[in-house]
């Protein structure tokens, strides 16, 4: 795919796993709010043309980042969930972002995406109907009863972790984020969202450090993934 295709990036979420004064999307990590590491990772692609951040209404802290590219970062209301807020910014997308192109939609707390696996999925899933970033379950799968005790041994063929980013195109994502919000539906990702529509995303597999900072204790793994992921950047 030679077009360069435009990054969603919902980041209207407060992270309340995380706790907090902040929402987890603006507290440091290497002395910078996590998102910042993650619009400048994406902005550094050289197949993704912008990035449209969609933030909380009323967030005052936003205005207050710096997110170094030259690229343009435009910025949409979103919702009380992420598929309302990743609606909300596909429908915010430039004119020229035609119904039929692609739109990678990326979490913003996933500051450690490689460059490599973006690039992968843009080429694999854009020969299809699209597709997300991912990887096979190898951890023996357990389920719990109501006090935390392993009931069972649950199969791990074919099981995956879903990653971001996720490329769909816009039509048939808006499509399919509407159909799930009419139905009562609220989907956990936008892959989840194309299935309800008969879609059958491809699942290309990426590092598994691209880790999403959920927890307290990821800030931590984060700092030391990106110290990694930019040593060998430099590198390269």
């Amino acid at each position: 795919m030679a077009a360069r295709l435009w990054c969603v990036v919902p980041a209207a979420g407060r992270g309340t796993r995380v706790g907090g004064p902040l929402p987890k999307q603006y507290l440091p990590v290497a002395g910078r709010p996590l998102i910042e590491h993650t619009l400048e990772r994406l902005a550094a692609h050289p197949s993704i043309a912008g990035l449209m951040v969609v933030v909380a209404e009323g967030d005052d802290i936003w205005p207050t980042l710096a997110v170094p590219t030259a690229k343009p970062v435009l910025i949409a209301v979103g919702g009380a969930e992420r598929c309302d807020s990743v609606l909300a910014g596909l429908h915010a997308l430039p004119d020229d972002v035609g119904d039929e192109d692609f739109v990678l939609v990326h979490d913003a707390a996933r500051p450690c995406v490689r460059a490599a696996d973006i690039a992968n999925l843009i080429e694999r899933a854009g020969a299809m109907d699209g597709g997300l970033l991912g990887a096979p379950l190898r951890d023996t799968l357990k389920r719990a009863d109501e006090r935390q005790c392993s009931q069972a041994t649950e199969p791990r063929d074919r099981r995956w972790r879903a990653f971001t980013p996720q490329m769909f195109r816009r039509e048939q994502l808006v499509a399919a984020l509407r159909a799930a919000a009419a139905a009562g539906v609220t989907v956990s990702d936008e892959a989840m969202a194309m299935e309800r529509m008969g879609f059958a995303p491809l699942l290309v597999e990426g590092a598994e450090d691209n880790i999403k900072v959920t927890t307290a204790t990821d800030f931590a793994l984060a700092e030391f993934l990106l110290d990694r992921i930019h040593s060998k950047d430099a590198l390269a």
